[in-house]
């Protein structure tokens, strides 16, 4: 598979649209501009609503008097209808009351008087490309602020470098012999391609993360990311918040709305959770993937999009596609490449690394840089299954760190199931061999004299004496070890 050719400089240059029914206006409006811009023309309004709904025009250049409609009328229609256009009227009549008007309805950046100047001219499409692009990346970064999760949020506005660098896939924290090292290779692979790609595993392994780096290793990376989670809305919301809407399409509809679909143009959108979808809402979305457009709610005509679709879910959709649940068709539409994310206790290597990270995130954000872990700590992690994979694991330390006193965060402020763990849960006899995978020696060992300590005392009911006597220790050598690893404080059954 050979990687893609490099992009035409050419193919970067705002595009655009001059919408004149003069021939000759038309032609030496673009051998001014042509240089510096990609042009498109257009000798009716009919011509270039047509070629609206194929481009994406940065600027339009529209003269005010056409047959059939005025350039201001126009324009105004295409504020409603593509608003992120910056739009120019030309016109020989400076007290036009229409053009007056316009400049608040239809909202026009400028209005160029006849006969134009050449230098003028380009110089006022180059100032409105450029209040077009900011206005782009503004809208991005507040799309992908309101979409992100709170690390990235916290952050604040990014520069697409540091975007990219704190969304690398070697800075998803993980040993180095780590089962996540095979799917970061993978995800690396495909990136650069324009392919579907599903991310399986269950909540909290950090789908999230692995989706961005994908955007961010793409060539898509410049435009939007987005992401919304399907299980969290009615099929209702969910169409309005992914297709969007028109004003009056529905009750409290007041304003138009434009979806994360339309945001999203020329981006990733990140589709979470998508197995929770209802098999009503699969058939919309199967159509938005198939078409290549989306149809807003109330909308009169559908607009055209050019997004990269990644999707997530911790269900098995080959199951649900055999028991009718999941659409088929739909789903080998999501499931170009699959990724699949193992849960962190298939993974014990990455725990230290991750919770070290995590520590040093939590030391910081909560005023205590210089926090560390005591070794029972960290014993006490490598030990635990971790259901909840990263997610708990991170609001475990953030626990600790903020019940710690000085600068150890020792096992006393660790919560009760991560210290005594919880009937039912795994033992290390049913998560493969049983052997942590990371740490140093003493570690590791520290790790399985724990589990061996709290599933002996969570078989007894918590009876210190009888588990000191299976066990082959003293009432005091049992006391001893059950404060290193966190253990004390249980009354005796």
């Amino acid at each position: 598979m050979s990687p893609p050719a490099l992009p035409d400089p050419y193919d970067s240059l705002p595009l655009v649209l001059v919408v004149d029914d003069e021939t000759r206006s038309l032609d030496s409006i673009r051998r001014n501009l042509e240089e510096d811009f990609r042009i498109l023309t257009a000798s009716s309004a009919d011509e270039a609503r047509g070629l609206l709904e194929r481009h994406e025009v940065s600027v339009i250049l529209c003269d005010q008097r056409m047959p059939g409609t005025s350039g201001v009328k126009f324009l105004k229609e295409v504020r409603e209808a593509w608003p992120d256009t910056v739009r120019i009227i030309i016109s020989g009549y400076t007290d036009s009351q229409d053009i007056i008007a316009g400049i608040n309805d239809a909202g026009i950046y400028q209005y160029v008087l006849k006969p134009w100047v050449p230098e003028h001219l380009l110089s006022t499409v180059a100032k409105a490309a450029e209040a077009r692009s900011l206005q782009m990346q503004t809208q991005r970064l507040n799309l992908e602020l309101r979409t992100s999760t709170p690390v990235l949020r916290r952050r604040g506005t990014e520069t697409l470098a540091t975007a990219r660098a704190a969304f690398d896939f070697d800075s998803l924290e993980r040993s180095e012999n780590s089962p996540l090292n095979a799917v970061c290779e993978m995800a690396a692979r495909v990136a650069r391609y324009d392919l579907a790609v599903l991310v399986t595993g269950e909540s909290g392994t950090g789908k999230e993360l692995l989706a961005r780096g994908i955007h961010y290793a793409s060539p898509r990376c410049e435009r939007a990311f987005v992401m919304e989670n399907c299980a969290a809305m009615t099929d209702t919301l969910l169409e309005s918040e992914l297709f969007g809407h028109k004003r009056g399409s529905f009750t409290g509809a007041f304003e138009d709305h434009i979806g994360l679909f339309q945001r999203a143009d020329g981006g990733t959108i990140f589709l979470d959770e998508i197995g929770d979808t209802s098999p009503a809402f699969q058939v919309k979305l199967l159509r938005v993937l198939q078409e290549g457009e989306v149809r807003p709610v109330g909308a009169s005509r559908p607009v055209l999009v050019d997004v990269r679709v990644i999707a997530a879910t911790h269900r098995d959709l080959e199951q649900d596609v055999r028991s009718g649940r999941f659409r088929e068709d739909l789903y080998y539409r999501i499931a170009g490449i699959t990724l699949s994310v193992p849960p962190l206790r298939e993974r014990s290597a990455d725990i230290l690394p991750i919770a070290d990270m995590l520590l040093v995130r939590a030391g910081q954000e909560l005023g205590r840089p210089d926090v560390r872990f005591a070794s029972d700590v960290r014993a006490n992690l490598l030990a635990y299954p971790w259901p909840g994979n990263i997610r708990e694991l991170k609001n475990e330390i953030y626990r600790a760190v903020a019940l710690s006193d000085g600068l150890t965060v020792s096992a006393s402020t660790l919560s009760k199931r991560v210290l005594h763990g919880q009937p039912g849960m795994a033992t290390p006899q049913q998560q493969g061999n049983g052997l942590p995978q990371g740490g140093t020696l003493q570690e590791r060992l520290d790790a399985i004299e724990a589990v061996i300590l709290r599933e002996t005392l969570l078989r007894l009911r918590w009876n210190k004496t009888h588990a000191a006597k299976e066990l082959g220790l003293s009432r005091v050598g049992l006391r001893q070890k059950l404060a290193r690893f966190g253990l004390e404080g249980q009354a005796d059954g």
